[in-house]
């Protein structure tokens, strides 16, 4: 399923078959919640239910789901340790940790574990989705507010861009060149390229693209 499922046509649209979620949580409420937004989206299915670690690694294990959405406390094998067997069982599968827990130590754990995001229960329905989208692009599903949490816990310092390097930032972020963001900020062209630089040098990279994915992961733009 999940070479399929994660395939796009050539407008990027998912082509085959719909993204398959496996969701893992030992409340039937919150499980019943999910399962109805997901099963709202056009390309995505819930494959499965799990009310704990144990049944969610069989369950992953039998029916290879492409996302497993992965409650962090469970009993007796929490989200950490079903993430660890999960992808080592199904490695095809990608886990996105969903909990209302918040704690910097628990982050931590469940990406060094594998996981692929972190997203609170809190989060709207289209923010589940996008989450399920990203996850299955192969890409990192992380709550904007946590991403300083990851951060701290790792050891990183913050990256403290200027309000002005912000503003640049966020709207490259929507396509704008440098002169459409001077015309937008009444600044000149030159110092919307003194801007980027000066946020390149902070964030560690070379160019626009990995700059405005880096600032949106450190949670700097939202």
């Amino acid at each position: 399923m999940s070479d399929e499922a994660r395939t796009e046509d050539d407008r990027g649209e998912p082509a085959g078959r719909p993204i398959g979620v496996l969701l893992a949580d030992d409340h039937p409420v919150v499980r019943a919640g999910l399962s109805a937004m997901l099963e709202s989206a056009d390309g995505i299915s819930v494959v499965g239910q799990a009310g704990s670690g144990e049944e969610a690694v069989a369950q992953a294990v039998a029916l290879r789901p492409d996302i497993v959405l992965l409650d962090l406390r469970m009993g007796a094998m929490d989200g950490v340790a079903a993430t660890g067997q999960i992808l080592r069982q199904s490695p095809g599968s990608r886990v996105v940790i969903v909990t209302t827990y918040e704690d910097d130590a628990d982050i931590l754990r469940a990406v060094e574990a594998g996981a692929s995001g972190y997203l609170l229960k809190g989060s709207s329905r289209q923010e589940l989705i996008d989450a399920v989208q990203t996850a299955a692009r192969g890409e990192t599903v992380l709550t904007p507010s946590l991403a300083g949490k990851l951060f701290r816990a790792r050891g990183v310092s913050p990256v403290a861009l200027s309000g002005r390097e912000c503003e640049v930032l966020r709207l490259v972020s929507q396509g704008k060149t440098n002169a459409d963001i001077g015309v937008e900020l009444f600044i000149g062209e030159a110092t919307v390229k003194t801007h980027l630089l000066r946020a390149f040098r902070k964030l560690g990279v070379s160019d626009r693209t990995a700059a405005v994915m880096t600032a949106l992961e450190r949670g700097l733009l939202s």
